[in-house]
């Protein structure tokens, strides 16, 4: 193709990228000045994205409301929320949009050619043309607002970025994150927080967010990626007359400054709110964190993430062991920080000690001054290396379109340079430059420069404090009644009134001429054959092989998967303790770090898990498995089958200092999560009160086997030789031949490698007849809140429909599309201001509807009660059933890598899905008519009705609707 023959546009570059098969142009539009790249391959995944600098000069959060609002309308698609339209009726593989601290994206996937050029041409038209000219409610739903009911009201502050931020400042690890980002750049605009403190965002006027759109969404400070296999010519042609050339090139200041390196080292100490049940002892953060250089050395930048891989994220690294062997923190965390102009290196250690601050940091000085002088383990650099390329070479980025990351990835490079635009994209010579340095001292020299004698660092402790969240949110309280006690009486007379009207904009239907400016495809667009099962059923000896015949490009996925139904009851939770124990512990021949090593030097990673499957076809039969995945080359099999015998047969699991870390850092990681998810662990919890697959879950994964965690890691000494007894006897229950069945995701060559290896595995197993045990569940509507020490909720309801007679249909799919981007987005995010909002229907019938970083309960748990109003009052006509259809295909559509289909299909199996089911399923989605998605109003009934609750939010508002739960207590 000769893209220098484009009219309107200027070749700047040229360039074969091999390493992912893409030739690549630089381009700029000779009028508006927009900088253009284009990545030519096959991928028949179409990737668009249009991103803008823009360095936020506050922490108002301006960028971040201007990326939630540009979607809310524009000149030739002026619906309140073009972007939802395009949700529920796209054939997509993803559509989204992303604030970071110095940028802003806007990027949308697809393999269906038109419907590409639609998403591109909404959202062209969204960042040049929105409607946020025109309307200031836009302003005030997306980013903030005061509101009064009436005149006797209380004033609060609502809106979706407010509540998103407020649930993101929650969490005491994203306090800490971003007060090490500020204190390293203090003079840039990564010294502000681009995504909004919430202390700072009612601070924003709307005549100063009008003014930053006005400044940094000019093509000629654009960034636009095109990525895949279609006509680039009139592509560029299009955008060139219908956008850019609407446009005269002007200088837009927008270039990241660079910090000035300091003198010496930055301290900062703060505090975050902890809840009245959390300890304050041992329960701060230290952290030491030093700036490395700039994104534009990329040799730099991977040398780096392997050094992070070396010294502080893998099993037994350096600065993570002598830590933890000090005794300061329980869990080591940090990293290296890079998609930003200067990337830093984070070591934090947590539940510490604020007085071992010191220690902290002269500890890690004193370990990377040994390694300098002694040299680096060079068998970690090596697994390090190979670990990042095997990832680099696979592509795989589970549901993420491969052009989405490596769109993503070109701005560590072309945002801060114009002449380095695919730096990011070449990495398999730099892996190979790596390799010969790694034994010329090239690491050590790195360490000695940036980690040792580099003062551009910061210390930054963070301590809890109880009531902090009781306090703040009293200051604010007094805060508005005194803004509202300054009010004159006309004053809060317009208040109410314009509360009313924002309600009034949010509620007005769409004028269905608006409605039909959102491009659309036809049902006969989409193809009437639903995918296709890959499970051959072959055998090796007694033991059943599923072969899930796939091209790999010469990787081969295995999953080796052991029947947990002989485990006892009492056992069961310890299964989530013995899947994060093994491979984390020392063998027969290796140090835990060595084991981590040794693998992953020669393969993509051994991982130990849980796989829980549910029958479809009836809701009482559950199938639990220990999993064994690896991922290696086809000739690297016989490897992996001998590590995972030296795992089995000789992991010991009677290295008590071992053991404890292991639990330490599992407790910490359950507090990060069980929070930062509350959507997940609350809907977990509320189907666990009914759900055999979701007690399971709870036992082994949720806020039952936290519980346990917490009470192992604070007992340990009296309980160690238990937890030991426990992890062999599980050995012994778990890994036997009878119940292993194999998953093999690879093509006939990749085949030939793997019986002999399963009967060489087989020969290790315990073996013998044993009873299968009863998992027994103690099933109870328990309907509990637990409290945190965060200003938002997370809302669960959950049911089961078959218990009211109810059959799956296929219209369940489009239910839930309609529901979390109708009457639940309407309602719980753009008239509650809640962040999120969620639904699901599986074919066990358990369903659920959620909220996410929600400043509702009670409100919240009426709007799910009049959920199946909603539906009984559905109607629809052709368009706008059809785009239901469209989108609720779209999910199902997504382009899989072979390693997810493989993963599919196992599921499948276990789950008892037929392609006939498959095929019944998607015909009763294209199909469907307005009176089949009325016919589900039952099962929403039935499972709103049926009242089972969990609900995670802070303490203030659980207290203040107390009467919804049965019990209240404490998250953490």
């Amino acid at each position: 193709m000769k893209l220098e023959a484009v009219p309107g546009y200027q070749l700047i570059m040229q360039q074969e990228i091999p390493d992912i098969h893409s030739q690549g142009y630089l381009l700029k539009h000779k009028k508006s000045g927009a900088r253009v790249m284009v990545l030519e391959n096959d991928d028949n995944n179409k990737v668009f994205n249009i991103a803008f600098r823009t360095p936020p000069a506050d922490s108002t959060g301006v960028a971040h409301i201007l990326e939630h609002s540009v979607l809310c309308g524009s000149e030739h698609f002026p619906l309140k929320d073009p972007f939802v339209e395009l949700v529920k009726g796209s054939l997509n593989t993803f559509l989204n949009a992303m604030t970071y601290p110095d940028k802003t994206m806007y990027p949308v996937a697809s393999c269906n050619d038109q419907d590409f050029k639609n998403l591109m041409h909404v959202y062209l038209d969204a960042v040049f043309f929105p409607n946020i000219y025109k309307r200031e409610e836009i302003f005030r739903q997306e980013g903030w607002h005061y509101e009064m009911k009436d005149l006797n009201s209380p004033v609060t502050i609502n809106g979706v970025v407010y509540n998103e931020m407020k649930g993101a400042f929650s969490s005491p690890e994203d306090v800490l994150d971003r007060e090490i980002f500020n204190s390293l750049f203090p003079d840039t605009p990564y010294g502000v927080e681009s995504g909004g403190d919430p202390q700072y965002i009612p601070d924003l006027k709307y005549s100063q967010f009008l003014s930053f759109h006005s400044r940094y969404y000019h093509p000629a400070n654009s960034y636009i990626y095109l990525y895949g296999d279609m006509d680039m010519e009139e592509r560029l042609n299009w955008m060139d007359k219908e956008y850019l050339s609407k446009y005269d090139a002007i200088p837009v200041d927008s270039a990241i400054p660079r910090q000035k390196s300091f003198d010496k080292a930055k301290e900062i100490e703060m505090e975050y709110p902890i809840s009245e049940s959390e300890p304050v002892e041992e329960n701060s953060y230290l952290s030491y964190n030093l700036v490395v250089g700039d994104s534009l050395d990329v040799e730099r930048c991977t040398a780096f993430e392997v050094l992070d891989y070396v010294l502080l994220s893998a099993p037994g690294a350096p600065l993570k062991q002598v830590l933890l062997d000090a005794g300061i923190g329980k869990d080591i965390l940090g990293s290296y920080e890079d998609g930003i102009y200067q990337p830093f290196f984070s070591v934090v250690a947590k539940n510490a000690r604020p007085e071992d601050k010191e220690k902290f940091i002269s500890l890690i000085r004193e370990t990377l001054e040994k390694i300098v002088k002694e040299g680096i383990d060079q068998k970690a650099v090596a697994a390090g290396i190979n670990y990042m390329e095997f990832r680099f070479r696979e592509a795989d980025y589970s549901s993420f379109p491969k052009g989405l990351m490596y769109g993503i990835d070109v701005f560590d490079s072309w945002l801060y340079d114009d002449s380095k635009p695919f730096d990011h994209l070449k990495r398999l010579g730099i892996y190979e430059k790596l390799k010969e340095k790694a034994e010329t001292g090239y690491f050590e020299k790195l360490i000695q420069e940036f980690l040792l004698d580099n003062t551009h660092a910061s210390v930054v402790v963070v301590n809890p404090k109880r009531g902090l969240a009781a306090q703040r949110e009293g200051e604010l309280e007094k805060k508005l009644a005194d803004y509202k006690a300054s009010l004159s009486q006309e004053e809060l007379e317009k208040l109410v009134k314009d509360t009313a009207h924002l309600k009034e904009y949010q509620d007005a239907p769409e004028t269905e001429e608006a409605l039909k400016t959102i491009p659309l495809l036809k049902r006969e667009d989409i193809g009437r054959t639903s995918g296709k099962i890959y499970n051959t059923e072959k055998h090796s000896g007694e033991t059943l092989i599923l072969h899930h015949d796939l091209y790999t490009n010469g990787i081969g996925y295995l999953n080796l998967l052991f029947d947990t139904k002989k485990v006892p009851s009492r056992l069961v939770p310890y299964l989530g303790i013995l899947k994060s124990v093994l491979g984390y512990v020392g063998t027969e021949n290796y140090t835990y770090g060595e084991l981590f090593n040794e693998i992953n030097a020669k393969t993509g990673g051994i991982f130990f898990g849980i796989q829980v499957f549910g029958n479809a076809k009836d809701n009482r039969i559950t199938t639990h498995m220990m999993g064994i995945k690896a991922k290696a080359l086809y000739k690297d099999l016989p490897f992996v089958f001998r590590m995972i015998r030296e795992i089995l047969c000789t992991s010991k699991l009677d290295d008590e200092k071992r053991l404890y870390e292991i639990i330490a850092k599992m407790k910490s990681r359950m507090q990060m999560s069980m929070v930062s998810a509350g959507h997940s662990t609350a809907v977990n919890r509320a189907l666990s009160y009914f759900s055999e697959n979701s007690y399971f879950q709870e036992k082994i994964a949720g806020i039952d086997f936290y519980n346990l965690i917490d009470e192992l890691e604070k007992n340990f000494q009296e309980r160690k030789a238990e937890i030991i007894d426990n992890l062999k006897e599980l050995m012994e229950l778990v890994f036997r031949r009878e119940n292993l069945v194999v998953s093999y995701t690879a093509d006939q060559e990749g085949y030939g490698y793997l019986e002999k290896e399963v009967e060489g595995l087989k020969e290790v197993l315990w073996k013998g007849e044993l009873e299968d045990a009863q998992l027994n569940p103690a099933f109870e509507n328990k309907n509990e809140g637990f409290q945190t020490s965060g200003q938002v909720q997370y809302v669960a309801v959950a049911g089961n429909f078959a218990e009211g007679g109810y059959e799956y249909t296929g219209a369940l799919r489009i239910l839930k599309v309609m529901l979390s981007y109708e009457y639940l987005w309407t309602n719980i995010r753009v008239k509650g201001g809640a962040y999120g909002c969620m639904s699901g229907f599986r074919r066990t019938g358990d369903g659920f509807l959620v909220s996410y970083r929600d400043p509702h309960l009670k409100n919240t748990l009426e709007v799910f009660q009049k959920t199946g109003d909603f539906i009984r009052s559905f109607d629809a006509d052709e368009r706008e059933m059809t785009k239901y259809i469209i989108g609720t295909i779209s999910e199902i559509d997504a382009p899989l890598t072979p390693s997810a289909k493989g993963s599919m299909s196992l599921n499948a199996w276990f789950s008892g899905i037929t392609r006939e089911d498959m095929e019944k399923e998607r015909q009763e989605i294209l199909d469907a008519q307005p009176e089949d998605i009325r016919n589900l109003a039952g099962i929403v009934d039935t499972i709103v009705g049926q009242n089972r609750i969990c609900v995670i939010g802070s303490e203030e508002k659980l207290q203040q609707d107390k009467e919804v739960f049965k019990e209240i207590k404490h998250l953490l």
